[in-house]
């Protein structure tokens, strides 16, 4: 997501996997006390199965809900690349177009840089 594209304070939900629940507790924490993210949800293991440089894996994965601006949304990525040991993780964003304007209205104040 571009600023170009979307106004800096829009909320986006950012999804992510971790290989274990040490890395995504790692990963949820740095980004909520860092300020990238106010809130992440850590989900239960599940199983994603993908294709990999020709073959097809599956994996037990983490997933990650990551809660944040439009304006934090770069360094967010840049928070999950260093400290995710894959080489590709996935790092998706997905605009908020409905929400409690109450906690829509938290989420910015607390990515506010």
């Amino acid at each position: 997501m571009s600023l170009s594209r979307h106004d800096a304070d829009e909320v986006v939900l950012v999804l992510s996997n971790a290989p274990d629940a040490e890395t995504a507790q790692r990963i949820a924490r740095r980004l909520v006390e860092g300020g990238q993210a106010a809130c992440v949800n850590v989900g239960a293991p599940m199983r994603s199965i993908y294709r990999w440089q020709g073959e097809v894996e599956s994996a037990d994965e983490i997933p990650l809900f990551i809660k944040t601006t439009a304006a934090r949304l770069q360094a967010v990525r840049e928070a999950i690349a260093g400290l995710h040991p894959y080489e590709v993780p996935e790092i998706i964003a997905v605009p908020i177009t409905e929400g409690l304007p109450a906690y829509l209205d938290w989420v910015r104040q607390e990515t506010q840089n």
